[in-house]
C-alpha cells in the first residue's frame, strides 16, 4: 500500500483572473485537491491517508466508517478499499439502502458492506456503548468517524498546508471540522477561514477548538453562507458554480465547494480582504455528489 500511496502526486495549483480581483487588488489561487486521485479526491484522500496507514499496522481485519446515503466519505473510503484490497464496512444512515443511488451502487461495486441503520441509530454513532456494539457484531474492526476526521486525518491535511506557496489567507468549505483543523496544525502562515455548509454550525467552533488545542492558528469559521443548510442551495449559487466552470474549466459542486467559492467570491467583493491580500483556497474534491443530486433531480441544469 505505501508504493501506491507514494505514487499520487501532489496536486496543482490554479491561478483565478478576474475584473472583480483586479479592482479589489487580490491574488486568488485554487489549490485543486479535485485532482489528487480520480475517486479518492480532496480532503477524503489527505484524511483516509494515514488512517489507511494505521489500519493496515493494526490487528484489525476490517474498516467501519458512517455516512449519509449520498456521503463523499464512504465513497472515497468504499474506492480506497478496492485500490488497496481491505475489507470495509459502511454504516448508512438509513432505514433502507437504495441501491439505484450512484454513490451507494458505487460503494457496493467496490465491494463495502452496506448496512442501513435507522436515524435514531445512527445518532449513537459517536457513542463508547454503541461502537461496541458494533464491534462484537461484526469483531475486530478499525472504527473511523464520519467525514474521516479524527487526529490521524488531520496529519494528513496539514501536509496540505505545509506544501502551499506564501499566502496571507486561507480558505476551505466546513463541515465536520476536520479540515479546517488540519489546515491549522500545518499553517505556519496568517489566516485560516471556514465557509461552514450547513446550518446553525456554531458547535463547530467547540468542535474545531478541541481538535486545535495544541496548534497556534489564527483561524475563523464564517456561518452565513450556508444557503438555506446543508444540502440546499439556490439558483443563483448554482448558475455560478456553472459559471465558474465554464470560465476557468474548474468544475464545482453546490454543497461544498461552490458554497465555499460563492461566500468567497462575496467576500472580495465586500472589499473584506485587505489590498494585496494572496488568497488560497482549497478545492476538496467530492465531485461524486454532482451524481447524487442528478439522482434526486436537484439539479436544473449540467
Amino acid at each position: 500500500m505505501s508504493s501506491i500511496i507514494t505514487s499520487i502526486k501532489e496536486s496543482p495549483m490554479q491561478q483565478i483572473h478576474h475584473p472583480l480581483l483586479r479592482h479589489h487588488n487580490v491574488q486568488l489561487s485554487i489549490k485543486r485537491d479535485d485532482l489528487y486521485h480520480p475517486l479518492i479526491q480532496g480532503n477524503k484522500w489527505r484524511k483516509l491517508k494515514y488512517n489507511l496507514a494505521a489500519f493496515q499496522a493494526s490487528e484489525c481485519r476490517q474498516l467501519l466508517t458512517f455516512g449519509g446515503p449520498f456521503s463523499n466519505h464512504l465513497y472515497a473510503t468504499a474506492a480506497a478499499g478496492k485500490l488497496f484490497g481491505l475489507s470495509t464496512i459502511g454504516i448508512v444512515r438509513g432505514p433502507e439502502l437504495d441501491m439505484h443511488n450512484p454513490t451507494l451502487r458505487f460503494a457496493h461495486a467496490c465491494g463495502m458492506k452496506l448496512v442501513a441503520v435507522t436515524r435514531k441509530d445512527y445518532r449513537l454513532r459517536q457513542q463508547k456503548d454503541y461502537l461496541n456494539e458494533l464491534k462484537q457484531r461484526f469483531g475486530n474492526v478499525y472504527i473511523l468517524p464520519e467525514g474521516g476526521t479524527n487526529h490521524a486525518a488531520l496529519r494528513g491535511v496539514a501536509e496540505l498546508a505545509q506544501t502551499l506557496p506564501e499566502h496571507d489567507y486561507l480558505v476551505c468549505a466546513t463541515g465536520s471540522g476536520g479540515t479546517l483543523a488540519g489546515l491549522c496544525a500545518g499553517h505556519t502562515q496568517r489566516k485560516v477561514l471556514g465557509i461552514a455548509v450547513l446550518k446553525n454550525a456554531d458547535y463547530l467552533n467547540h468542535e474545531i477548538s478541541q481538535l486545535t488545542s495544541t496548534h497556534h492558528c489564527d483561524w475563523q469559521l464564517m456561518q452565513h453562507f450556508h444557503d438555506g443548510g446543508y444540502g440546499r442551495f439556490s439558483d443563483k449559487q448554482w448558475r455560478f458554480c456553472q459559471d465558474f466552470r465554464a470560465t476557468y474549466q474548474l468544475p464545482l459542486e453546490p454543497i461544498y465547494t461552490g458554497k465555499m467559492m460563492y461566500a468567497l467570491w462575496q467576500l472580495i467583493a465586500q472589499g473584506d480582504f485587505p489590498a494585496g491580500s494572496r488568497i488560497i483556497a482549497v478545492h476538496t474534491g467530492g465531485l461524486q455528489g454532482l451524481n447524487g443530486l442528478r439522482y434526486r433531480g436537484l439539479l436544473k441544469a449540467t
